[in-house]
């Protein structure tokens, strides 16, 4: 695969870890070169200008250390270039929107996303983001912020739509080049609970499979056993407790890849419960009697999107150094699905 190759790739291969923007690998053979020339050249659309500056920043770093602007680079160099933007993001408009702002201090804020907000702003979804209300809330706190004056700030990792949980976002561009590196080099420690369809053989495992694009349908994503697409994903999981058709699950993130829990639970034939995208709409396990069909209708109207919660993040904090960590709890449709689960599946275990 050529350079450009391997940039286009990281691209487009989706990640919930946003700020992964390039990585480049060098030619053995490459002959030794200013590092902002090279990616002068590299980067479509990109100045000397702005790209010393992430350099300065801290934003870009080889073989995963930072680097001055007058670096030299050589074959075999990995360059990771880092953006305090998402690739899909356009101009955010600052909205009052209600947010559960969890923690914040000068350079980071934790947030508890509800389910059904979308992160950023992107095609179809323009207003109504978590961003558009984290840019009101700025200018709330500081009114001498304006729309174009809006300080430079960045989400570090993204979950999905439908799921609900923590969301860590940086306030300025050192801190986020400091968690940026945290979610690349695999250091956060992130643990989701989710409701699957059918009874898990068994008590924990680990899955390997990489997560790409289908390639027929680009906004789906499919796992790779074999890895010959997509990007590594490991997702490890431990049974919390069973109810006979659906299991109550924790997974723990090792990689963050987009949809990661949600298809690699369908690659092992448990796709979230409720989950439209990954076949957990509908009856996966259990009986063909209407009495139950209607049970589980129910239990859809009660939690109506993939039953995935993001309930703890720990990370280390990019100014004091301090570790961090965060715990919730699961949002009412999350416990009121999984306490009908429980009540059926006791009623059921007595007959």
């Amino acid at each position: 695969m050529s350079e450009e190759d391997q940039v286009k790739e990281e691209q487009q291969n989706g990640s919930d870890e946003l700020f992964e923007r390039f990585i480049i690998k060098i030619d053995k053979g490459q002959e030794p070169l200013r590092i902002d020339k090279y990616l002068m050249r590299r980067i479509e659309g990109a100045t000397r200008n702005k790209i010393q500056q992430a350099i300065n920043a801290g934003m870009v770093t080889v073989n995963k250390s930072t680097v001055k602007q007058n670096y030299k680079i050589k074959g075999l160099d990995e360059i990771i270039v880092y953006s305090d933007m998402s690739p899909e993001e356009t101009e955010v408009l600052p909205e009052k929107i209600d947010l559960d702002i969890f923690y914040e201090d000068d350079d980071v804020i934790v947030i508890n996303k509800a389910a059904g907000m979308v992160v950023h702003p992107g095609s179809g979804n323009y207003t109504g983001t978590l961003l558009n209300g984290i840019a009101w809330y700025l200018q709330q706190k500081d009114p001498s912020i304006t729309d174009s004056t809006l300080p430079r700030y960045g989400l570090v990792h993204r979950i999905d739509k439908n799921t609900s949980g923590l969301l860590l976002m940086a306030k300025n561009s050192k801190a986020m080049t400091n968690l940026a590196k945290q979610f690349y080099d695999h250091s956060v420690k992130r643990k989701y609970i989710a409701l699957a369809w059918g009874d898990l053989k068994n008590e924990k495992g680990t899955i390997v499979a990489h997560v790409g694009r289908n390639l027929r349908f680009r906004k789906l994503f499919e796992a790779y056993p074999e890895g010959d697409h997509g990007k590594e994903a490991i997702t490890h999981y431990k049974v919390l407790e069973r109810f006979n058709y659906v299991t109550l699950v924790e997974c723990v993130l090792e990689t963050g890849r987009t949809h990661q829990i949600r298809v690699h639970m369908k690659y092992i034939g448990h796709p979230l419960f409720n989950d439209d995208t990954y076949g957990g709409d509908k009856i996966v396990k259990g009986t063909v009697f209407a009495k139950y069909r209607q049970f589980v209708d129910n239990c859809f109207a009660i939690c109506p999107r993939q039953a995935l919660h993001a309930k703890t993040l720990g990370f280390i904090h990019p100014t004091t150094k301090k570790e961090m960590f965060f715990d919730t709890e699961l949002p009412n449709d999350m416990k009121n699905v999984i306490e009908k689960w429980r009540s059926y599946s006791s009623v059921q275990g007595s007959q």
